[in-house]
This record gives C-alpha cells, structure tokens and sequence, in this order.
C-alpha cells in the first residue's frame, strides 16, 4: 500500500499549549495515514468509490422555507448545546458527490458519530430532482442563505457548525454573516468571496457557448493542469455531473452563481464599521486548485486572529475528495481549537480498530484567563483568542501547512 506520508504544522489557536492542557489528554495522531484504508491514490483514481453512498442511518426531508423547499438528509438528533455539523456542496455536485468520501473516511467517522451531521442539496440539485418548471426563478446566493434558519429550527438546532465547498462555501459564508448567533464555526474549501466582473462574466458566458454544461463546471472544479493530467477522477464526475444531476437545474443554479455579488466583508480595522465572519474560520484550497487566488484574498479579509489558512499539497480542487485524511486531521484540530477534543485510543497501540470515542469539550475556556467552561452539553465554548497565545505561545500565526 502506498502510504502518503505527511506533516502539519500547526501554529496558535489549534495546537494547545501545555499550560492550557494541563490534567487534559492530548488529541494526538500518526505520523502517516492512507488515503484510503485499503486503497492506494491509484486506486482511488481508477474507482467510483469516492462516489458511493453509505445512507445507513440517513434520513431524507423536504423543508420548507420562504424560498421554497429546501432537500436534506440527516443522521443524528440534537443533544444538549452540542452543534450540530451542516454541510453545502460546489455547484455542479450535491452532497453525495461532493462530500462522501470525506464524511466515510474511517477517522471523520470517529468525529461526526458525535456530532448531528446535516448536509443541505441547494434546490432541485439533489439525486433525483424533478426538473423546475419554465420560467422558475432560482434563489439568490443571499436567498440560498436565507433559507438555511429554516433548517435550523425545523430540526431544533442551537447553532451548527458549516463545512462549505465552492458556491456552498459562499452560502455559508453569507448566512454567518447575516444570522451570526447561529453559526458556531465554518470551514470554507475553494471559497471565492468576488463577484464575477465583466470579463470573467463574458468568459463564462463565451465557455458555455463552446463547451457542454458538465464540461464548463468541470473547469470550475479542477484547474487545466488537473483536467490533463488526473484523467480518471475527472471523467468520473464528468459522468456524474452529466448523469446524476439534473442539467437544467443544474444551469439555474450556476447562471446564479456566476451573477453573484462581493461577500461584502473586510479585516476589521481597515475600514469604518468593516463586517466580517465573527466565528472561527479555517479556509482550506488545494494547491493546484482554481479558488487559489480567491481563498488567499478572502484570507486577507478575515479577522487573523480566529482565521487558520490550510494550503493542502497535492490535492488539487477537490481537497475533501483527493485528501480526505489529511482533511480530517485538520478539522480535529479545528475542534479542538473550538474547545473540543477526541480522546482516541492510538490504532498503532492497540493493534486494531479505534473504539467508539468520546467527543467531549474541554475543562477550560480558550481566553487568555483560562475561567472555567462548559461540560460537553454546557454553554458554547469560545475560540483562542490572540492575548491568549501571544501571552503564552508567542506571536500568533494562524497558518497551517500541509505537504507529503
């Protein structure tokens, strides 16, 4: 088996400092991990596994919301404070296309067995979706968001914490910043926070005049050196983009995407009155992937002390789908950033399978004066914040770096 071996590092507000853990254990990993249990890169690349869906214990609803109905699966039911995890795909994709392989991953279901786990389909974008009727009018990127507080109070939520990818990401990002009480946490793949101007705009519009639809949002997804050179992932969701999802919902829902204004959101300080994201924030792209440029802005534009910058190597534009381990990895270590931590026992110990793990919140808040917090299902935990680590770790960095 081909065993990619890499290395985190992983700088103020996700490591925790000695001091802090104190009488706490310490979530810790192996130095390497496969891809995939069983599956080498070449095999991933070669099968639909990453496609499949495991919908054991997944229920399906239909909700409604003043845009209309909104399609979502769920497994779990809420417990305490403890947010629940709410999903929203790329454009082109739905939630199983988009994020079945890193939600199976053998260490992500460690995490989310804890966890309400939610994944929303933006309209008619489901698996067997019926076609809208002509002359339906899409929802806005601002009404996308707008439609989420319905999801939240259908199933009781206190608060969630959001994992976006692409035009998700953008949805995600927008119903934080207008319903900021109900978003805990979000991790943003491939977010570009820029509306399209006039020449990406006749672009876009020139591409969709010499190239079929699946093709188009294929070069949304995967930068040209990807569409070249990984032939197989490609064309396996070149087939799946043409075949599962409806292709005239499909339009609707990019023609909005592509007239999508500027998220509106700028580092405080900078500006009188500058709105930005108020929850802890890890922006993840891949290092060959088209969202690049825009990730690093929206970057730029977020608070540094509660942003964390994953650049993932060798993952081109899907991250989630190429890397899952390595997602995974980073997003435990965003929890425990939060104020959570996974007590696992270590599989290179016990020879075998990870029993069933506790997901537990910790003893201390993440402030600078270390009060005392919540138990698991107590009042929300706080993230680190930079007079904390700059007292106790040194200037803050919120940068992770990931290579193989």
């Amino acid at each position: 088996m081909k065993v990619l071996g890499h290395k985190i590092e992983l700088l103020t507000g996700l490591l925790l400092h000695d001091g802090t853990m104190a009488g706490l254990q310490e979530l810790r990993f192996p130095e390497e991990k496969p891809l995939l249990r069983g599956q080498d890169a070449t095999e991933l690349e070669n099968s639909d596994t990453f496609l499949l869906a495991v919908d054991t214990d997944w229920k399906e609803h239909d909700i409604e919301t003043p845009y209309g109905l909104l399609h979502v699966v769920i497994r779990g039911s809420p417990k305490g404070n403890r947010p629940a995890i709410l999903t929203y795909h790329d454009v082109g994709l739905n939630h199983k296309l988009c994020f079945n392989t890193f939600f199976n991953f053998e260490d992500m279901q460690e995490i989310t067995k804890h966890f309400v786990v939610c994944h929303v389909d933006a309209p008619g974008q489901q698996v067997g979706a019926s076609q809208f009727p002509q002359g339906y009018q899409f929802p806005s990127m601002e009404q996308l968001a707008a439609m989420l507080p319905s999801v939240v109070q259908h199933f009781g939520f206190k608060y969630v914490i959001g994992i976006g990818v692409g035009a998700g990401a953008y949805v995600l990002a927008k119903f934080a910043l207008i319903f900021p009480d109900l978003v805990e946490g979000l991790v943003l793949i491939n977010i570009d926070p820029n509306g399209k101007g006039w020449i990406d705009w006749a672009a876009t519009k020139l591409s969709s005049l010499t190239s079929t639809l699946p093709d188009t949002v294929l070069s949304h997804l995967f930068r040209q050196e990807e569409l070249v050179s990984n032939t197989e992932l490609v064309q396996s969701y070149r087939q799946q983009i043409g075949n599962v999802v409806n292709q005239a919902n499909l339009q609707l829902f990019w023609n909005m995407y592509n007239s999508r204004r500027d998220l509106d959101i700028n580092r405080p300080g900078t500006v009188p009155n500058a709105k930005t994201l108020r929850c802890p924030v890890m922006l993840v792209v891949g290092d060959n992937a088209p969202a690049e440029e825009g990730v690093v802005e929206c970057n730029s534009k977020l608070d540094p002390t509660t942003t964390t910058f994953l650049k993932m190597a060798d993952s081109g534009g899907l991250p989630q789908v190429t890397q899952p381990g390595k997602l995974t990895e980073a997003f435990k270590y965003f929890l425990q950033g939060m104020g959570y931590i996974a007590y696992l026992k270590d599989r290179r110990l016990s020879g075998g399978a990870v029993p069933s793990a506790s997901m537990t919140r910790l003893a201390r808040s993440r402030t600078s004066s270390l009060t005392s917090a919540s138990s698991v299902d107590g009042s929300r935990p706080q993230a680190c914040t930079h007079s904390e680590s700059s007292e106790g770790l040194g200037q803050v960095n919120h940068t992770m770096e990931v290579s193989c």
